[in-house]
């Protein structure tokens, strides 16, 4: 999965692509992830999301209630496979806001490719990517299913 923005994170997180100017090769794991509240504020814009629900009169508040509301919506976006896999990003990403800002101890993290997942108090990794693309593709799981399962409710 391609998300421009995370490559920068790959590299300083992959001690085999070399560090960045005053970071050691070996620490950028720790480096690119480090600052929890500036990541989670990049990964919360999902910009096609939240203009795609505002244009649905659905004001998304990183609430769980706003993911009932956003599987209440209409997938026109399934007649646009660029836009369907931009906002299947967008939803996941969304979801794991959603957890991260809702449910304590939950936190963004690493996933096994870079990508982003949300590291639970309890241990368990949320792919949310995975969860928001099949959401966007197919309507199933449900972003508040998703959410209630990895919430522990």
């Amino acid at each position: 999965m391609n998300i421009p923005f995370l490559d920068n994170w790959r590299k300083r997180a992959d001690p085999r692509l070399g560090a960045p100017p005053g970071q050691r090769a070996g620490d950028g794991a720790q480096g690119a992830w480090a600052d929890a509240e500036g990541v989670a504020q990049l990964l919360s814009e999902c910009e096609l999301l939240r203009a795609r629900a505002l244009a649905a009169g659905v004001v998304l508040g990183d609430t769980p209630e706003s993911l009932e509301a956003l599987d209440q919506l209409l997938p026109r976006w399934r007649d646009d496979p660029e836009e369907m896999a931009g906002l299947g990003t967008d939803a996941g990403l969304y979801l794991g806001t959603v957890l991260v800002r809702t449910v304590p101890g939950a936190r963004w993290a690493p996933g096994a490719y870079g990508g982003p997942v949300v590291a639970m108090g309890s241990g368990r990794r949320v792919d949310v990517l995975t969860a928001g693309h099949d959401w966007a593709d197919t309507g199933v799981p449900e972003l508040s299913q998703v959410y209630a399962e990895s919430a522990g409710f």
